[in-house]
């Protein structure tokens, strides 16, 4: 299957994996149109690219009810993850380059890798679990580890957390979450949370922080107590 697959095929696929799983309802679909607005292409190029991907059975697509990526896609989109990942954590701990911008040059960097280099990189890395963002790194098959945290913005009050991952790649929202203090790793509590989705107070150490409803849906974390 993945020598059937052109580097363009493996891109789409990861970028639907990543629609999916920063949508924080249960949704297991995504629209074209969706897809065509999180790719920046026209919905005929998408519906193209969808219909051969469907035709390879890895993707199903119905009219009005979207587009459901099967477990033999999941596991190509993961692959291809993969090898992002581990060059974001390359151009990082090995070249330096700031974890804001890293992404987007490991895009660029990682199709034109061979397997032998990735791997090479993954060591030269100190053999990472997961990306500048905390995103689990998949293994050379395609698996990921149980994930058990969840969309901060799905976190009531009174719970002590961890950041675990941040799902947005997006500079500017990227550089606000840092100066607030929200990256991987960093523990708080959640003091309160406003009704109707609305704000939520969290307290860093002696510090508090407030942020938007839309925010904690780009933040994930693991619940401690």
């Amino acid at each position: 299957m993945s020598n059937e697959l052109s580097s363009k095929m493996r891109a789409y696929m990861a970028e639907i994996y990543r629609l999916l799983d920063r949508q924080p309802s249960a949704s297991e679909n995504v629209t074209s149109s969706q897809l065509a607005d999180w790719l920046f292409v026209s919905p005929p190029a998408v519906n193209r690219m969808v219909n051969r991907l469907s035709e390879l059975g890895l993707l199903v697509h119905q009219p009005y009810q979207g587009i459901t990526i099967t477990e033999r896609g999941k596991t190509e989109a993961l692959k291809h993850i993969r090898r992002q990942r581990i060059a974001e954590a390359f151009l990082v701990a090995v070249m330096g380059m700031n974890w804001l911008t890293a992404h987007e040059e490991a895009l660029r960097l990682s199709d034109g890798l061979s397997e032998a280099v990735v791997q090479r990189m993954y060591e030269m890395t100190g053999a990472p679990t997961v990306c500048p963002h905390g995103e689990p790194i998949p293994d050379a098959q395609g698996g990921l580890p149980p994930v058990r945290d969840e969309f901060l913005s799905q976190i009531g009050a009174g719970s002590k957390i961890r950041i675990s991952r941040l799902i947005t790649r997006e500079f500017d929202r990227l550089q606000y979450i840092e100066a607030l203090g929200l990256v991987p790793g960093q523990v708080c509590e959640v003091i309160h949370v406003a009704p109707f989705d609305g704000p939520m107070q969290l307290q860093l150490g002696r510090e508090f922080r407030i942020i938007g409803h839309s925010l904690a849906q780009l933040i994930r974390a693991e619940v401690l107590t």
